[in-house]
């Protein structure tokens, strides 16, 4: 079965064939990341409009590169949350626009449940049940995939996301949008023991993450120096931020796979890309005998293979939607 995916929660305006839920047939992502990058951040406005601009032009292209018409498409999946609000509507009403005129049934899909599925892409041989650290911009979650459709959260961020935190602090240090990407580079050629930073944990919630306050501790650090004329070593500060936030995520998913057995764990979302963080996982995981799956690179960060995935195992279950369908800023995993 193949299915046509389009994704639109946040900077990327992209659109994909997928067949049976683990073969790409075709990608195309535009990426707005040049324009963003001058005002130092995703401005929602700006994406909006760019979704409308693009979303023709890349569904046209993806269907081409696919070389099938709609009368071989059996679904369409679309992001429908969660994400900027604005960014979602458009997927939305293109996808039951395209619905409406073709006759071919549209699929609702978790944004998070996507990032999980885009590991069904990278590797065939995986299935549920499993337990997933999903990490991006937005969200950090600690997710018992139960089945393909059925999660459970065991934990999750109380504030700031991980992504947010990275993206935060590279910014007060100069780096440019996406901060993240910068710093995990620039952390490499850094020592991670020169600053002592707070690893925050979450009373009575072992599973749960805390991020603002490390970046709290980040910024105020580097802005003192500024107000004292000094300059902080940004390879050092980089190293070090990154390894309190690493080994933070690597504790609580490490700690929950003990307590719940978990003999699988995948990791997920664009921070999965952070070459620290693949490593950590990597050598905790042979440690402890459990099997680990991370998406391929290209796979990390928005894209709607991942939606055409996901929206294949919706469809098996019986999710499909009316036209009635509408986007949500926030929802739930467990719901999706």
């Amino acid at each position: 079965m193949k299915i046509l995916a389009i994704e639109s929660s946040c900077d990327e305006t992209a659109a994909a064939v997928v067949e049976d839920g683990r073969n790409i047939i075709s990608s195309v992502v535009a990426s707005q990341v040049e324009e963003h990058k001058l005002y130092g951040g995703v401005v929602p406005e700006i994406a909006s409009r760019r979704h409308c601009e693009s979303i023709v032009g890349v569904v046209d292209e993806a269907m081409e590169k696919a070389g099938c018409g709609y009368k071989d498409i059996g679904a369409i999946a679309v992001t429908y949350a969660p994400g900027l609000i604005g960014a979602l509507l458009v997927g939305v009403n293109y996808a039951k626009g395209l619905s409406l005129a073709t006759g071919i049934p549209v699929v609702p899909v978790h944004h998070l449940r996507s990032h999980i599925a885009s590991n069904y892409l990278s590797h065939s041989e995986l299935e549920p049940p499993f337990l997933c650290l999903v990490v991006s911009g937005g969200h950090s979650h600690i997710v018992m995939v139960e089945d393909y459709t059925k999660m459970r959260i065991i934990g999750k961020t109380r504030d700031d996301a991980a992504g947010e935190a990275f993206d935060k602090a590279a910014r007060t240090m100069g780096m440019p949008y996406p901060g993240g990407i910068h710093l995990d580079k620039i952390a490499e050629r850094g020592d991670e023991r020169a600053f002592k930073l707070p690893h925050p944990v979450v009373r009575d919630a072992p599973y749960d993450f805390s991020f603002s306050g490390l970046k709290t501790a980040v910024i105020n650090l580097i802005h003192n120096s500024q107000q004292r004329g000094e300059t902080l070593p940004v390879e050092d500060l980089s190293a070090s931020f990154r390894r309190a936030v690493v080994d933070s995520l690597t504790d609580n998913v490490f700690r929950a796979a003990a307590e719940l057995k978990a003999g699988t764990i995948v990791t997920a979302g664009g921070v999965s890309a952070n070459s620290l963080l693949r490593r950590e996982m990597q050598k905790g995981c042979a440690k402890r005998g459990i099997r680990l799956f991370m998406p391929d690179m290209s796979l990390c960060g928005d894209n709607a293979a991942m939606v055409g995935s996901q929206g294949y195992y919706e469809y098996l279950s019986g999710n499909i939607a009316d036209l009635s369908l509408n986007a949500c800023a926030t929802m739930s995993i467990e719901k999706g």
